[in-house]
């Protein structure tokens, strides 16, 4: 497992960023589920009226997927966890597929997997998985109290030097058309939008507004 190192913010908040452990979920889910909550619920929200975070929890304590501790990186500031972010290529599409159909009936059990599992597609019509050469950042978040000190390109910094030492050279997210102020951090960090996919996504009063896909490339 790789070690963990230092990135000062903006605002000179000196946060040490190393890989999740199971230990973690507490403090990150909550962040994880910050970065896309209309998508999280749509896809995983339930009828007896629990949230996406439960399930999350489920996958990051796990460990396995998309989802899993093992594929997040997370920033520790005064013994606390305050920020969290993903990377991956196209490599994890049929791992990470495994062990989502393998959580999703663990958790929500055979009847109701099904329903689940369709939905997930469909969001994935509207924020693409990655393919070819890409470097995927994802579940990016930040605890609201240091929002806005620099936090957030610190953690782009270290999520795109990680996808650097992968030997990967394309860096791509996909940012919500209602987050305007991640899409700007992002611009910060140097990634330039590249397209829109509008999305009619909806269920009941849980919608999933249109993403905009941005890439950042090595020189």
């Amino acid at each position: 497992m790789a070690k963990g190192h230092g990135n000062k913010a903006a605002s000179g908040v000196h946060v040490r960023f190393r890989p999740a452990r199971a230990e973690d979920a507490a403090a990150a889910v909550p962040l994880i589920y910050s970065s896309g909550p209309a998508a999280f619920d749509y896809v995983f929200a339930n009828a007896k009226g629990e949230g996406a975070q439960a399930f999350l929890r489920h996958c990051f304590v796990d460990g396995d997927g998309e989802f899993g501790w093992r594929n997040h990186w997370v920033g520790e500031w005064r013994g606390q966890v305050v920020a969290v972010g993903a990377g991956f290529g196209a490599d994890s599409k049929w791992p990470f597929t495994l062990a989502a159909a393998r959580q999703i009936v663990a958790h929500y059990g055979l009847l109701r997997a099904g329903a689940v599992i369709v939905r997930g597609l469909r969001v994935e019509s509207v924020i693409r998985p990655p393919e070819g050469d890409m470097h995927y950042l994802a579940h990016l978040g930040v605890v609201p109290e240091l929002r806005g000190q620099g936090l957030g390109g610190a953690l782009m910094a270290h999520l795109i030097q990680a996808g650097r030492s992968a030997g990967r050279r394309r860096m791509v997210l996909d940012v919500s058309t209602a987050n305007p102020r991640a899409e700007a951090l992002y611009l910060r960090s140097g990634f330039e939008v590249t397209g829109e996919r509008a999305s009619r996504l909806a269920r009941g009063e849980l919608r999933v507004p249109a993403h905009r896909r941005m890439e950042w490339r090595l020189g």
